[in-house]
């Protein structure tokens, strides 16, 4: 393949200013020469994640949104509540790209012979710059996808492939069984079902809607509890007691739904104790937040004895935790199953200017929508 000599590029740009308005645009960008060890990305799927929504919209009021500039060179405004610009003191006025994954051609190298060898490759990653028509990345974190792999099959699987594996191996690492897993009918959520059935490890997953308790038993989840259910706490308990699971994961992050899961599997726990102990079950539990869906504080009251912990959870943490060997590892077998276990779907593809319109925004911008959608900053 020949290599392409680009030089500037399209990339979705976020700043809050200290006026306390939101901007959302598109800015044009130099390509830099690759370093040796350094490819050239020609991007051409990213999803839009919750994770990406919190960057580019931050705590704007997104109802006050305004739209101005072109077609081909839009900008988007909106105003943050005064009450909540020290929330994101530490970005005011900064020109921030936007975008965790994706995936794209490699059109570009460095003189490294492992740089090179990826040349005209489908290749997915992390960058933290995504949402841009091209971009500057190391070659050793390029994931190569199998041949005969488009990179809208890949776009997905740098981010919620390695955070389902991350769990799971989190799980073996503190010495649990089984898992919890809040906001389940999610791709995330279904791809972790899918693994844990692969890999004959008992999940309990909690939903909030019948329809989403469906779409799971239909890719054959054993365990699953509907929040909104008047029975909801005794479906949990008895699922736990089932299952032996100690050890969630909860996307919700406000809100009562941690007490509750901690609640329950104390109460569990106490199903199978030989004694009573006024301190309740030694059996550890514990719940990891690793999402915010639910904006308000998280609220629990001690009703789970002491042999319990709450604490965040995010994927880089945990990779740079077990090392680049055993990341490796968890990105190989992303890699070996991106069209069985870790297959994504969207609901449709946009382009970078799309991605500012009115209408559009207001469909992606809900954190739980469940209609993924894919930036191609390439699409004309």
């Amino acid at each position: 393949m020949t290599q392409y000599d680009i030089n500037t590029g399209l990339q979705l740009r976020s700043i809050i200013k200290n006026n306390g308005i939101l901007e959302l645009s598109l800015a044009t960008v130099e390509i830099p020469e690759p370093k040796p060890e350094e490819v050239i990305v020609r991007i051409e799927a990213s999803p839009i994640n919750p994770s990406d929504l919190v960057l580019l919209f931050g705590p704007a009021d997104m109802k006050t949104a305004k739209h101005s500039g072109t077609e081909t060179n839009p900008v988007v405004t909106a105003s943050v509540p005064p009450n909540l610009m020290k929330t994101v003191s530490t970005r005011i006025d900064q020109s921030i790209p936007v975008g965790n994954e994706g995936a794209g051609v490699v059109i570009k190298t460095g003189s490294s012979d492992t740089a090179q060898a990826l040349l005209g490759k489908v290749v997915a990653f992390i960058g933290g710059a995504m949402y841009s028509q091209y971009c500057s990345i190391q070659a050793v974190q390029c994931l190569v996808l199998p041949e005969g792999t488009v990179p809208a099959e890949g776009a997905f699987c740098a981010v919620n492939p390695p955070t389902a594996l991350g769990m799971i191996e989190t799980m073996k690492l503190e010495g649990h069984t089984a898992l919890v897993h809040t906001a389940a009918a999610s791709n995330l959520g279904q791809m972790l079902n899918k693994l844990c059935i692969k890999d004959n490890i008992k999940l309990v997953n909690i939903v909030r809607k019948q329809e989403q308790d469906d779409l799971l038993k239909t890719i054959g989840a054993a365990y699953v509890c509907n929040s909104s259910s008047p029975t909801f706490m005794a479906d949990l308990t008895q699922a736990l007691i089932e299952t032996g699971a100690t050890l969630a994961f909860d996307a919700t992050g406000g809100g009562k739904l941690a007490g509750q899961i901690l609640t329950c599997m104390e109460i569990a726990a106490n199903k199978t104790a030989k004694e009573y102990c006024r301190y309740g079950s030694a059996i550890h539990k514990q719940v990891y937040l690793y999402g915010v869906l639910d904006r308000n504080p998280t609220e629990f009251n001690l009703a789970f004895g002491m042999a319990w912990s709450i604490g965040g959870w995010w994927l880089p943490y945990f990779i740079e935790k077990i090392g680049f060997k055993a990341a490796q590892k968890l990105r190989e077998r992303v890699a070996a199953e991106i069209k069985t276990t870790f297959a994504s779907t969207y609901a449709r593809e946009i382009s970078l200017a799309e991605a500012l319109q009115l209408d559009t925004i207001s469909v992606y911008c809900k954190p739980a929508t469940g209609e993924k959608y894919l930036i191609n900053p390439n699409k004309r």
